[in-house]
């Protein structure tokens, strides 16, 4: 396949160009135009399109009807399908506070799905809870919150066959850095979220190894004037990533504004959280076997404590795009570039280069998306 004259992003320039996809992995990049011995590939018109790197969402529960905590091979099969409508090329199928039972069970079905042509891939698990702190339970059932155990998480991982590749968990609870530490020469990303933590306390679980913050300024303590808490260490400290939910209501766009000031696009992960009612219309729904009520833009539990989002990937970063200062590449870095090399993947994912997946969008101007291309195939195409 050839996809023509394209404005194209690599890692290191923009030019209009041809990009030539064999065997699934992008084998050609041509600034003018594609030798003639390629003619007879198909070939996809990018003119007028800028050609960039396929997204990957890092936090999401599920989509279209479906959850990660539903456990079922059908459920996270119906979720990669139905990712690549917003620019979706990979994930991380995110679990919940919830019973041991439920949880093996999810990890389960992440540890047998098997990758399909024209979906998003499963690049493992993200490990939201239990592990977490009760007066930041937020949408996280308070009942099954427990405290870290090192020999449970070690019989989840082997359940899901080493596909868990981010913990989300409170730090504090693991005041010696034992099970953090642990985690971490394994190669699992510790995301500190659903924490009291104050500045101080953050500050030591970096030491120990925290790498991550969960949903940045959700669930966690936010800047005072006299402790600064996590989100403050993230705005002071260079070498942590944070996670954001661009969808103005998780975090104002002034919100929005002031953390690309303070962070800028390299730290950051667009991630979407979004639960099964996404692409669905309003009404009642369920997290982690609570009751939802889902509106126009947003999901809240009964109390009006936000409970996921129906945010989209692509409408992540259109809202990003409309923070002062932000460009196309800007959003890549967030969407695309940061995860992957959060997930240890760059070497295959999150860029344009020759040898890796051909993971890519095409958008227009603004940043409506046209297609999505999965590993060289054509996953979804705007109508």
């Amino acid at each position: 396949m050839i996809i023509k004259q394209a404005t194209i992003y690599t890692e290191d320039d923009t030019f209009v160009g041809d990009l030539f996809i064999k065997e699934g992995k992008i084998a050609g990049i041509y600034p003018k135009r594609t030798p003639n011995n390629f003619v007879d590939s198909e070939q996809i018109d990018g003119k007028g399109l800028h050609l960039i790197p396929g997204f990957i969402d890092t936090h999401i529960h599920g989509t279209h009807g479906v959850d990660v905590m539903d456990g079922t091979i059908e459920a996270l099969d119906k979720m990669a399908k139905s990712l690549v409508a917003e620019g979706t090329t990979s994930f991380l199928a995110t679990t919940i506070t919830q019973s041991r039972e439920k949880i093996d069970k999810a990890l389960r079905a992440a540890a047998n799905y098997q990758m399909k042509d024209k979906r998003a891939e499963l690049l493992g698990v993200h490990l939201e809870g239990p592990f977490l702190d009760l007066a930041k339970a937020g949408a996280q059932p308070a009942e099954f919150i427990i405290k870290p155990d090192l020999e449970l998480f070690h019989h989840w991982q082997k359940l899901s066959k080493g596909k868990i590749k981010t913990i989300t968990m409170a730090p504090e609870h693991d005041p010696n850095g034992v099970f953090i530490q642990a985690l971490r020469k394994i190669g699992v990303n510790v995301s500190a979220g659903h924490t009291n933590m104050n500045f101080s306390q953050t500050k030591v679980a970096l030491q120990h190894g925290v790498n991550q913050l969960t949903h940045l300024c959700n669930a966690m303590n936010g800047i005072h004037h006299r402790d600064l808490g996590p989100v403050g260490v993230a705005f002071l400290t260079e070498d942590i990533m944070a996670e954001i939910i661009a969808d103005g209501i998780h975090l104002d766009q002034n919100m929005l504004e002031l953390i690309y000031q303070n962070i800028g696009s390299e730290r950051l992960l667009l991630i979407t959280d979004s639960m099964r009612a996404k692409g669905l219309e309003p009404g009642e729904y369920d997290l982690g076997e609570q009751k939802v009520h889902v509106f126009q833009d947003r999901t809240v539990l009964s109390d009006g404590t936000l409970a996921g989002s129906i945010l989209s990937m692509i409408d992540a970063a259109t809202r990003m795009m409309r923070v002062p200062g932000v460009c196309l590449r800007d959003v890549m870095n967030m969407a695309s570039v940061n995860p992957a090399r959060q997930l240890q993947v760059f070497d295959r994912k999150g860029s344009i280069a020759i040898g890796k997946d051909a993971d890519l969008l095409l958008v227009d101007q603004d940043l409506q998306l046209q297609y999505t291309f999965c590993r060289g195939e054509i996953a979804f195409q705007m109508r």
